[in-house]
């Protein structure tokens, strides 16, 4: 049998929870800027037709390092971009840290740059 010592004279401290008040992130006042980010452009583009290059560092066979996805943009986030192969209907799950650079088949959506 395990017993348990709890000290006569001991009394638990209250915590009251933290409040957390939301904030929109910018100070009011100034003016909305678009945030030029790959995974932003890549949204902007979702859809259009492209080859995507990506290099990782520790391939699976010597010079096997690289992968080119002819395919579409599905979605993108911070940190990874889904793509669909055009070809194949394959859909790859890429981590942004290996995307190295995107040609597209026609012109790209971009943000307004007359600000």
């Amino acid at each position: 049998m395990v017993q348990y010592y709890w000290p006569p004279n001991y009394q638990q401290q209250m915590i009251p929870p933290q409040v957390t008040i939301p904030s929109t992130g910018r100070p009011s006042g100034f003016p909305v800027r678009e945030e030029s980010y790959i995974e932003n452009i890549l949204r902007l583009n979702r859809g259009k037709p492209g080859n995507f290059h990506f290099s990782f560092e520790h391939a699976v066979e010597a010079g096997k390092n690289t992968i080119n996805v002819r395919g579409v943009v599905e979605a993108a986030g911070r940190d990874h971009v889904i793509l669909r192969d055009l070809r194949t209907n394959h859909r790859y799950l890429f981590p942004m840290i290996y995307f190295d650079y995107a040609e597209f088949d026609e012109e790209l959506a971009y943000f307004n740059q007359s600000q």
